[in-house]
C-alpha cells in the first residue's frame, strides 16, 4: 500500500496494533500508520469510542454525520470503514447516496440539521448558518456530542488524506 509513510508499523513490532488486529480480524493500515506514536495508538480507541459509542445522540445520526464529514473531505478510507456501521444502523442504500451529493431534503428535520452542521462545521471551521437549526432539534449534551463525532471524523479523515491511507480493495 502507497502511503506518505516510508513503512507502516508491523503488528510484530507493537503488541497493542497486534492485539486491535487480532480483535478485528484484518489488518487496519489506520492503525499501523498511527502506531508509529505508540502512546497515541493506546489512547486513541478509548476516546474514538467514547465520542462514537453510546450517548445521547442515536447511532444513526453519529455515522450520518461520520460520513457527511467523511464526503465533505473527500476520505475513502474513513467512508468505507463507516459504511458498514451505517448500514446496521439503518442507512439506506438511497440515503448513503444522499448524503454523498449532498442532498438531504429526504431526511428528517433534526436529521438533516445535524448533517448540514456537519459539513458547514468541516467546510468552514464555523457553524454561523446552521447553528440554530440545529439548536431547534438537539439539546446542549446533544449538540456537544454531535460536534465531538464532527472532530473525530475530521481528525480520522486528514490523517488518512495526509497520509495517503485508502481501503483495501
Amino acid at each position: 500500500m502507497a502511503t506518505a509513510l516510508k513503512q507502516l508499523v508491523d503488528p510484530s513490532e507493537n503488541e497493542f496494533l497486534a492485539s486491535l488486529e487480532a480483535r478485528a480480524k484484518q489488518a487496519n493500515p489506520f492503525f499501523r500508520a498511527m502506531a508509529h506514536k505508540p502512546e497515541v495508538l493506546k489512547n486513541f480507541p478509548p476516546l474514538y469510542s467514547a465520542v462514537i459509542g453510546p450517548g445521547a445522540v442515536a447511532r444513526r445520526t453519529k455515522v450520518l454525520v461520520y460520513l457527511a464529514c467523511s464526503y465533505a473531505n473527500t476520505c475513502p478510507f474513513c467512508i468505507a470503514s463507516n459504511l458498514p456501521g451505517g448500514r446496521k444502523a439503518g442507512i439506506t442504500e438511497d440515503e448513503i447516496r444522499a448524503v454523498e451529493a449532498g442532498s438531504d431534503d429526504a431526511f428528517p428535520p433534526a436529521e438533516r440539521a445535524a448533517i448540514a452542521y456537519a459539513r458547514e462545521l468541516t467546510q468552514t471551521a464555523h457553524a454561523k448558518t446552521t447553528t440554530e437549526e440545529l439548536r431547534a432539534h438537539y439539546t446542549d449534551e446533544q449538540i456537544v456530542e454531535i460536534t465531538l463525532v464532527i472532530g473525530i471524523s475530521n481528525l480520522t479523515n486528514r490523517f488518512n488524506n495526509g497520509l495517503g491511507i485508502l481501503p483495501e480493495s
